[in-house]
């Protein structure tokens, strides 16, 4: 399928420098095993148990289950990087998803990190504009994620970005089961960026 929308575009920061956006490759499996074990870190390690957080990352982050995700055809990811690092990182799962979604072709955004520097220099938006791109190119009509019910924050933008409340399901985070709202975009009128603050991190 074509890329068009998701590869060779930037986003340019006067203060921070350029974000390019381009697809995951397998090569990348290292650098997104750390880069996405230390936001997650960074954004939930505050509110939650150390344990619970080193079981989840080995389950989720180890570099050969992020290689399995770039070599994965139902899987999209899609990177954004500044003089050569990973600043922004999203995963698309076509085809999953949750008793709540009841929307035709269902996308699943599984990961959406922005790395904490770049937050409010509008790569959230930017890079939620590529998610929605993607998803559309691998045949989505319906976009969906879970947010940790206690992420006020990320709740706010996804609502801004168009997704509304569709439900709740468990998140085992280790051994400790916690909530996810779930929800739901239909790409049938997906609104364009708009200014706002961007947000570190969601996650499914």
């Amino acid at each position: 399928m074509p890329h068009s929308n998701i590869s060779g575009a930037s986003l340019h920061d006067t203060t921070r420098g350029i974000v390019r956006f381009r697809r995951g490759l397998p090569a990348d499996a290292d650098a997104l095993s750390a880069f996405a074990r230390r936001v997650f870190d960074e954004t939930f390690g505050p509110d939650n148990d150390p344990r619970d957080m080193g079981l989840y990352a080995e389950n989720a982050f180890a570099p050969s289950v992020q290689h399995g995700e770039l070599t994965d055809l139902a899987r999209v990811c899609l990177i954004g990087e500044s003089d050569g690092a990973i600043v922004a990182y999203a995963l698309l799962h076509v085809g999953s998803t949750d008793p709540a979604v009841n929307g035709p072709q269902p996308v699943e955004i599984e990961r959406f990190y922005v790395d904490a520097p770049w937050h409010g220099a509008g790569v959230a938006d930017a890079m939620m504009d590529r998610v929605t791109s993607g998803a559309r190119e691998a045949g989505g009509e319906t976009l969906w994620l879970g947010v940790w019910d206690r992420n006020a924050r990320a709740i706010r933008f996804y609502a801004r970005r168009g997704f509304r409340d569709a439900g709740a399901h468990g998140f085992l985070l280790g051994t400790d089961l916690q909530t996810d709202r779930i929800m739901v975009h239909s790409l049938a009128a997906a609104p364009a960026a708009t200014p706002g603050r961007d947000i570190a991190t969601w996650r499914a």
